[in-house]
């Protein structure tokens, strides 16, 4: 084993996407959850399967060294964190107010059994400076001491968060709850100047400087045309996102709106317009993977 890897929430994302890449580089992964099924069946099989699916292929790989921990045991979260290499959070952003206690705890426990090495914490939320607020939610809840320790040795780590996960139905999971479908698309920008210690040995980790534009493009680009595609397939009456990119119009629509942003960001950060442009391009290839079966009530 490379180290352990603490990924806080094992949903679509924690499974289907931060969990499976650091598992197959070689690291042991804990699942943080608070639904008992799920880390139950976690600790039962050590390994749960992901379907990548394509118009084109699928493939089945199974994530192993895996085991979980209730998000309500603070003790047992907290010995978890503090003997954690890397850590990735993916909760919603509305819930990381919630986890903050255990957090906190946890880092409080780290430093106090004498573990003063680097922490990296992967965000992996849709949100501007997301790492801005998680730190104004942890500093106050630390002594003068701690403090310090916080700001020399803990990293909170922007992510852009790409790979598109649909809402698992019971068909889908084939009899079993931690089965995920996701697209191909499998790397994961990172904010390099805010990370502290060595980059772990994942090579989908793409680290970038300044992230500020990846953030962006992430939110005005790919989230943007993702649900106005959602939004105009709504309206058209559709139930699958492929359904409403096949249509020229709403297609037509949501590129002049993406081609808007990039244009945008292209002067803001002068990035050249074609490679933007080539983002779009794929993204709307993606948009168009029947197999994925991603609805337009999940995106909008």
């Amino acid at each position: 084993m490379k180290g352990k890897l603490v990924q806080y929430g094992a949903g679509n994302i924690g499974r289907g996407f931060i969990g499976q890449i650091f598992s197959q580089a070689g690291y042991e992964v804990c699942f943080i959850d608070i639904d008992e099924k799920t880390i139950t069946a976690l600790n039962r099989n050590g390994e749960y399967p992901v379907n990548i699916l394509s118009n084109d292929k699928s493939e089945e790989v199974w994530v192993k060294n895996v085991r979980g921990v209730m998000g309500i045991d603070i003790d047992a979260v907290s010995a978890e964190i503090a003997t954690a290499d890397y850590m990735a959070i993916s909760v919603g952003v509305s819930s990381l107010p919630k986890i903050v206690p255990m957090l906190s705890a946890g880092l409080k426990k780290r430093w106090n059994i004498g573990n003063l090495k680097p922490l990296s914490i992967l965000i992996c939320e849709n949100m501007i400076d997301s790492d801005k607020y998680l730190r104004e939610l942890l500093y106050n809840t630390f002594d003068d001491r701690e403090k310090l320790l916080f700001k020399d040795l803990i990293g909170l780590v922007e992510t852009s968060i790409g790979r598109m996960v649909p809402i698992m139905t019971d068909k889908m999971r084939k009899g079993n709850i931690l089965r995920v479908c996701v697209e191909s698309y499998c790397e994961l920008p990172i904010d390099s100047d805010s990370f502290v210690g060595e980059l772990p040995l994942v090579p989908q980790i793409k680290p970038y400087s300044p992230f500020s534009y990846y953030i962006r493009r992430k939110l005005f680009i790919h989230n943007m045309g993702h649900t106005m595609v959602a939004y105009l397939g709504n309206l058209c009456n559709y139930k699958y996102i492929w359904q409403a990119a096949e249509n020229p119009a709403v297609r037509k629509i949501a590129e002049k709106a993406m081609g808007e942003s990039a244009l945008c960001l292209s002067k803001c950060y002068g990035i050249d317009f074609s490679e933007i442009k080539e983002h779009i391009d794929d993204l709307l290839l993606r948009f168009d993977n029947k197999a994925l079966g991603d609805t337009v009530q999940r995106v909008g």
